[in-house]
């Protein structure tokens, strides 16, 4: 009996109590759980415009430049982005004396890009300073092209010749620089966006292009008056020829208008030579009498018969 009371006891203390089967699962669920929020975690989206650089202990380990799914070692690397676009950078604006002797403050901005994201972080750390370096190169080559010019050139929006070569030969000089150091970034396009005087200067500057200005409006209104002079002499000129030819042909008309009348007079007359005297009696009468004439006639003249109806 003692011995089948032991059997009992350590079957008893060997089959495990059934709370314990569901602290194992839950411990396994949890630790799923995690190794999925950590795996989760350590996966990253490469985009189309952008590199993904992967560092572990401070140093670049790989750079992933294809779009898609990544991953990385969890605690180890970090994981960081650069534009692979194109980007705009507004560079400060920086004083500069011209060929004549002209100081004058220019702003630029620039087109750039990333071209190798390791030598870019190599060299130049973080876009920031990349923006940085790249700016200090080109107000250096502008002070050094822009100090070849006048301060008309520079600020005479209609030459746009001279500062477009000016912009090219920055971006190339700029390109040459950048490379040199191998900072692994690009300039796309410098372009001079402002250009302004300063302060102590830019007053007597405005004046006098202000006089320049009103003496070239003197000179063209000058020539302006002078060119109506001519033009109103030789517009008279020809009114007076036009009107000298038109009185000529209207008196040739006139003369043989007369030339045609008298010939119809003429032939009239020959024709019945008692109707043309009537008639050019009716026309001295036209002429010669009105309401105020007043007309002293003898009995027997033929214009008093006429008159009172004598007929014959």
């Amino acid at each position: 009996m003692a011995n089948d009371n032991n059997v009992f006891d350590m079957n008893e203390k060997q089959s495990p109590a059934p709370w314990t089967k569901w602290i194992r699962t839950g411990i396994i669920v949890v630790v799923v759980l995690l190794l999925l929020i950590v795996g989760i975690m350590n996966v990253f989206i490469v985009k189309q415009d952008e590199y993904k650089v992967i560092s572990q202990f401070g140093e670049v380990v790989r750079i992933e430049e294809e779009p898609g799914l990544s991953a990385k070692i969890p605690f180890i690397q970090q994981v960081s982005s650069i534009p692979k676009y194109q980007m705009n950078y507004d560079i400060t604006s920086a004083e500069i004396n011209t060929l004549d002797k002209k100081r004058v403050l220019v702003d630029n901005y620039v087109v750039w890009g990333v071209d190798d994201p390791q030598a870019m972080i190599a060299n130049a750390r973080t876009v920031e300073n990349a923006e940085s370096i790249m700016a200090n190169f080109i107000n250096s080559v502008i002070r050094s092209q822009l100090g070849q010019m006048n301060f008309e050139q520079i600020i005479n929006e209609e030459d746009e010749s001279a500062r477009g070569d000016v912009n090219e030969m920055v971006g190339e000089r700029v390109n040459e620089l950048l490379a040199e150091d191998n900072y692994g970034i690009s300039v796309t396009d410098v372009r001079m966006k402002r250009t302004d005087l300063p302060e102590d200067n830019e007053e007597a500057v405005y004046q006098r292009m202000i006089s320049e200005r009103e003496s070239t409006a003197q000179e063209y209104l000058s020539e302006g008056d002078a060119e109506a002079n001519r033009i109103r002499a030789n517009t008279d000129r020809e009114v007076k020829e036009i009107l000298s030819s038109a009185e000529a042909d209207a008196q040739e008309i006139i003369g043989e208008g007369e030339a045609e009348a008298a010939q119809v007079y003429n032939a009239a007359f020959s024709r019945d030579p008692e109707f043309y005297e009537l008639y050019k009696t009716l026309q001295t009468y036209e002429t010669t009498v009105d309401d105020e004439t007043v007309i002293v006639l003898p009995s027997d003249s033929p214009y008093a018969r006429i008159l009172m109806g004598y007929v014959d």
